[in-house]
């Protein structure tokens, strides 16, 4: 579900960030165009860094000591 919300988000940002990084990209002498493989890989590094912090919260969730939790209530 957590990845959706990701997936949602970053396609959601593509059209905001085309318009901005175009309207400032035009104030240079040496313009570049914009390339669809640079969003991609954007969406692509992401989703990784939502997988490696689920995965890294995961574990550590997993390795916790039900007892520590509990001594706290």
């Amino acid at each position: 579900d957590f990845l959706k919300l990701v997936v949602l988000a970053v396609v959601g940002a593509w059209p905001i960030a085309y318009i901005a990084l175009h309207a400032w990209l035009q104030g240079f002498a040496y313009r570049l165009e914009l390339e669809v493989a640079t969003f991609v890989v954007a969406a692509f590094v992401s989703v990784v860094i939502a997988l490696l912090t689920i995965a890294f919260q995961s574990v550590k969730a997993a390795r916790a000591n039900p007892i520590d939790s509990l001594g706290y209530e």
